[in-house]
């Protein structure tokens, strides 16, 4: 399965978003991974509809959109769904987790389920037939610059067995938190395809957002 990879722009220069947008999809960004964050879902705030526009302007990118928020169903009209997004839901967020998947079909993304670290992966029975992505957080979310929880490899490994033996062999892991370059290739091994780029690799301090890309490209290929 092919390697892609999703800069984070919560960690990229807010005050020169265009440039770092036009710089990311020059260097071959897959998407822009869009973080929104309520204060209730995740002990903090950021990124919103508003911003989520303009950044659909300044580059031709699907989104990535990871919605961590509470009760997800109530709100996702306010972000203009467009073909090709990916929507991420996270399973803990919501009592109707179908519905909001099916939301995100019916306005043309890409519906994908996103577990925190201690989410068993038994809830994949349910619901592996209605998304098309399957986001595993490796650090608990809500902030940037955190390290990889422990065992977090071994769920990663065990997703990709599970979801085969289910026979979605082509349905892509991704995974955000703490993906520095040697985080990267290790998770690459486990079975992860879509990778989350924030601080430990392409926005890292010292580093253009063009090294920070080829230095990730060159960690994941096989």
């Amino acid at each position: 399965m092919q390697a892609l990879i999703s800069p984070s722009l919560m960690c990229a220069d807010l005050l020169h978003l265009e440039e770092d947008l036009l710089a990311l999809k020059e260097a071959g960004a897959a998407f822009f991974h869009f973080d929104v964050m309520d204060g209730a879902f995740v002990p903090n705030f950021c990124l919103g509809p508003d911003l989520l526009a303009a950044a659909r302007k300044a580059a031709c990118l699907p989104a990535d959109l990871h919605l961590m928020i509470e009760s997800p169903e109530r709100h996702l009209q306010l972000f203009s769904i467009q073909p090709g997004d990916v929507v991420s839901i996270h399973a803990e967020s919501t009592r109707h987790l179908q519905k909001a998947l099916g939301f995100v079909r019916a306005a043309g993304g890409r519906p994908a389920l996103a577990l925190n670290p201690a989410t068993p992966l038994s809830i994949l029975d349910e619901v592996a037939g209605e998304i098309e992505l399957l986001l595993l957080m490796t650090v608990n979310p809500g902030f940037a610059g955190q390290k990889m929880v422990p065992g977090a490899l071994g769920k990663i490994r065990r997703a990709r067995e599970k979801l085969d033996a289910m026979g979605f062999f082509d349905l892509p892991i991704e995974v955000d938190g703490n993906v520095s370059l040697e985080n990267a290739t290790l998770m690459r091994a486990a079975g992860a395809s879509v990778f989350v780029a924030g601080t430990s690799s392409v926005f890292r301090a010292g580093r253009s957002i063009q090294e920070g890309m080829l230095a990730l490209q060159r960690a994941i290929e096989p």
